[in-house]
């Protein structure tokens, strides 16, 4: 009776190595399962009658952003946007997609008041080095994308040392 009363060690927690871990074990049990209910549903079909799969052409990854302060990340995710949809010089965004710093940042920002610090920091970045009156005006006189990718860079430097 007395073992009744005893009360058991709770478990331990697990560390996030060891959820990680067990969370990729179930991935892979339902992929496995997965891959065996396609086996047995296509095995009556004969091999011309299979569809065949194309996986489309995805961008490469960024990898993981290096800014945990709001404003940095953004603008590290608005250069990210900038090197994968193309630069674009003379408007807000072209045919191709291709889309200029401002609009960059409003597509990448969740509020307004987010765009409107990463903008100003990133016109205070180019002001420092190329004497700027509005980004606008700087980015049209830029021959590539080059220097416009070093502003964002040096302006998320800016935000990420403000803790912004």
């Amino acid at each position: 009776m007395t073992a009744l009363l005893t009360r058991s060690k709770p478990a331990p927690a697990l560390d996030l190595d060891a959820r990680l871990a067990l969370a990729s074990l179930a991935m892979d049990d339902r992929l496995d399962r997965a891959a065996v209910a396609f086996e047995v549903n296509t095995a009556h079909l004969p091999a011309e009658q299979l569809p065949e799969i194309t996986v489309p052409h995805l961008p490469q990854a960024a990898g993981p952003n290096p800014y945990r302060t709001p404003v940095a990340a953004l603008l590290h995710r608005a250069r990210v946007r900038l090197q994968t949809d193309g630069w674009c010089r003379d408007a807000l965004y072209d045919e191709t997609g291709a889309v200029c710093p401002i609009r960059a940042i409003r597509l990448e920002a969740a509020s307004r008041d987010q765009a409107d610090d990463a903008c100003f920091l990133l016109l205070e970045s180019i002001r420092r080095r190329w004497q700027a009156d509005t980004i606008p005006s700087w980015n049209a006189v830029q021959s590539s994308a080059a220097p416009v990718l070093l502003a964002f860079e040096q302006a998320a430097e800016l935000a990420h040392t403000r803790n912004r």
